[in-house]
């Protein structure tokens, strides 16, 4: 992202999360928010079918469902989320996203201030 496209940078307006990023056929599609290094902001459309195996990152992450269905494991524990719910997940716990439809999420990385500086 460049310094003319950050968010912050830009005149205030109000947008609609599930009409910020559309499906693809059998596809993931990502669109960077914001990123700084307090942490980044990524919107995730992701077609049925389409998920992300288990991984760790190294910062908590709150994830917000935007639309569709999906299960989410964390640290071996599965959470069903729908539009409008969320999940925490801590850093360096092993997750995986399995979408039960197309599936949109809002996933909010945070930095450890110690990191970060």
């Amino acid at each position: 992202m460049t310094q003319a496209n950050r968010l912050t940078d830009a005149p205030p307006r109000v947008e609609n999360l599930a009409a910020m990023l559309q499906f693809q056929d059998k596809a993931i599609v990502s669109r960077m928010l914001v990123k700084n290094a307090g942490g980044s902001v990524t919107l995730f459309a992701f077609d049925a079918g389409e998920g992300l195996s288990e991984h760790r990152a190294p910062f908590d992450a709150l994830v917000v469902a935007v639309e569709g269905r999906a299960d989410i494991v964390v640290g071996g524990e599965h959470h069903a989320l729908g539009a409008g719910d969320t999940l925490l997940m801590p850093a360096n716990t092993p997750h995986a996203v399995t979408p039960l439809s197309p599936f949109k999420m809002m996933l909010v990385m945070i930095r450890d201030e110690k990191k970060a500086a």
